[in-house]
């Protein structure tokens, strides 16, 4: 299978449907135009075709020096299984390490901690620092 990694800002329509097929929003409920700005203020995105069509997505939000977070990294479930989100996490990491940044991390789905391990990543320890807010209702 060819594909063709691009690192502009892919188009929101397809963008959608890749973010919808996952099922990440069912949570945030975004709206196109919403995630059209998310994604426009990162600091750099990978984003893979196959013949033309968006498959496979991955972004880094960063200060350019000391910290990157890498999200949404997304393959469409039809093409899971094939190399992208590898090719994806390799590509984001080397523009970290090309950038010299010196902290990487990111947020990890239940299930997919092997797949990040593979790649240097660790989990933090039960006891390490970091917090996420969580609003009460």
């Amino acid at each position: 299978m060819k594909l063709e990694f691009r690192t502009d800002q892919p188009d929101i329509e397809q963008y959608f449907q890749l973010y919808e097929s996952t099922g990440w929003n069912e949570k945030h409920r975004l709206i196109k135009e919403e995630l059209s700005s998310v994604i426009s203020k990162s600091y750099y995105m990978i984003s893979a075709y196959h013949e033309n069509r968006l498959v496979g997505f991955g972004r880094i939000v960063s200060d350019g020096i000391l910290h990157a977070m890498i999200y949404e990294m997304i393959v469409d479930p039809h093409y899971q299984n094939r190399g992208i989100g590898a090719e994806i996490i390799k590509l984001l990491i080397k523009k970290c390490k090309d950038d010299g940044i010196r902290d990487i991390q990111l947020f990890c789905a239940k299930g997919k901690r092997g797949f990040y391990e593979k790649y240097g990543f660790e989990a933090r320890p039960d006891d390490a620092p970091g917090m996420q807010y969580k609003e009460k209702h």
